[in-house]
């Protein structure tokens, strides 16, 4: 006897419709599963078998094949358990149902017939609304996450016998609602503030600069100059999360299973911060089937990058085109792969080896080839496209004994605010959202200067050495700065304090 339910699974952070088809015939009990599922898929027939017969119910000792259409494409994970046992049962006539087509199921088996989470459901209910598939049985941690796709019931069950009773139709069962609105509310709070910062009132201009106009930055200075602890307070500036870009956050987080149990959305910035020993594949995303690596995990967000010369030089210059293009594509053997990854580079790192170089208190013991291997790490490419490098001296014991930290995240984030709409103005029709993004011709025809502009550039540019790449960075910023201040043309005033974040440019280890 042939039964058919229907599921689904992840392919990047889209989902595709599965069919599954069980068939069951006279035999010995031989279980079989095909269309190309993966360990998890295949170790299915032992949880399904225990969760049925610890239910209650007849599982057939006869021959079991379950087919999972598409045929071509790989099957992972173990979501596929309770569309699964739905299909056995159907064949022994527990399921008074024959027609499932409307209904969608998802849902790894306990032993015991409980439903465990899966990864991926945002995904999985978008698909299902596009298809025009109406119900949706997840485990209740998957629920609110999928509600939040409008025009799909969702319904969160906790066991093999809720389900069976949902599709029986013995009893009344509820969909899940959410408030999108309200749960994006709820999950936008920060733990962290900028006033929690004592000092590096200079750093934390420049990051506010680096913000407003979605430019990267790198921060130089001694260990516990507060790099780090800077870094982690950007995201509490940054513009908060319009509904679509949390949206497309939660669903590269969903795939990835690193969603919170019984969370709608992703409600803050991400904030990533992988460690130096991180791989290219870690870093860039990877495996046989792709996932989405560090740089997707921060898309919409920040990615750190603490000891920013420690990282493979490989690694690091793999993150060339998703900084260039805000997207990362993975090819494999069988299949190829696109994942977002619009995201602004935090980097940070130490003046040397040792870190203690042109430190008023402490002596560096670096020789110059030490720094100068250590600074080479680094390669010119990749500082083509940090627009901001900021030097971070040691924290005075004033300045840590004062009783506050300056302004606050809020205060902060409602410039950064207002200089972003102005961009946003500025660019309508231009496919750019931010001063960083600027090619150019758009450089040429939004940074326009005065004469005497001109002259103060021109006489930094000889004086201090700058490089020519420093020419189009110092006017992205100023062009950031004069927005900050709400002013239509570039000044001297804002030439000047653009300069003042090329400290590599200026020849910094000389």
């Amino acid at each position: 006897m042939l039964f058919k339910t229907f599921s689904a699974a992840t392919y990047g952070i889209d989902a595709y419709l599965v069919e599954v088809e069980v068939d069951v015939s006279a035999g010995n009990g031989i279980f079989t599963t095909v269309g190309l599922p993966d360990a998890a898929v295949r170790e299915s027939r032992e949880r399904i078998k225990s969760a049925i017969k610890n239910c209650g119910l007849d599982f057939p000792f006869q021959n079991i094949t379950v087919n999972l259409a598409p045929a071509d494409v790989k099957k992972e994970g173990s979501g596929f358990d309770l569309p699964i046992a739905l299909g056995i049962l159907g064949t022994t006539g527990v399921l008074l149902k024959d027609g499932l087509k409307q209904h969608l199921f998802l849902g790894e088996l306990s032993l015991d017939g409980g439903l465990r989470p899966i990864k991926g459901a945002l995904s999985i209910a978008g698909m299902a609304r596009q298809k025009g598939i109406h119900r949706l049985v997840v485990p209740p941690e998957n629920a609110p996450e999928a509600a939040v796709v409008q025009g799909v019931e969702v319904y969160g069950l906790r066991s093999l016998p809720e389900v069976l009773d949902f599709v029986n139709e013995t009893r009344p069962f509820t969909p899940t609602r959410v408030n999108a609105s309200e749960m994006l509310d709820r999950a936008s709070q920060y733990s962290v503030d900028f006033r929690d910062v004592k000092g590096q009132m200079h750093a934390k201009r420049a990051i506010e600069v680096a913000t407003a106009g979605g430019h990267n930055i790198l921060m130089i200075g001694p260990p516990g100059a507060g790099k780090t602890m800077l870094a982690k307070r950007i995201p509490t500036i940054l513009p908060p999360l319009t509904f679509e870009e949390a949206i497309q956050t939660t669903k590269i987080h969903s795939v990835a299973g690193l969603l919170e149990p019984g969370a709608g959305l992703v409600g803050t910035r991400p904030f990533r911060s992988p460690h130096h020993t991180t791989s290219s594949s870690g870093l860039i995303g990877g495996g046989s089937v792709p996932r989405p690596g560090e740089v997707s995990l921060a898309h919409n967000g920040i990615l750190f990058l603490d000891e920013l010369p420690e990282f493979d030089r490989a690694s690091l210059e793999a993150m060339r085109q998703p900084l260039e293009d805000a997207m990362v594509t993975i090819s494999r053997a069988a299949m190829s792969l696109t994942f977002p990854s619009r995201f602004m580079l935090a980097a940070a790192m130490n003046p040397c080896p040792c870190g203690f170089f042109n430190d008023p208190s402490r002596e560096c013991t670096c020789t110059p080839p030490m720094i100068q291997r250590y600074v080479s790490r680094i390669s010119g490419p990749l500082l083509d496209r940090i627009d901001i490098h900021i030097d971070m001296p040691a924290v005075r014991y004033t300045e840590l004994r004062q009783g506050a930290g300056g302004e606050g995240s809020e205060e902060i984030r409602r410039r950064v605010v207002e200089a972003r709409n102005r961009q946003l103005e500025r660019y309508q029709g231009e496919k750019i959202f931010s001063n960083a993004q600027m090619s150019p011709r758009q450089i040429r025809r939004y940074c326009n200067i005065s004469n005497e502009c001109e002259r103060l550039l021109e006489s930094a540019m000889t004086r201090l050495a700058l490089s020519a790449r420093a020419h189009d960075r110092i006017l992205k910023v100023s062009r950031t700065i004069a927005d900050l201040a709400g002013a239509e043309e570039i000044s001297t005033e804002h030439i000047s304090e653009a300069i003042q974040y090329r400290s590599l440019d200026r020849n910094y280890w000389t």
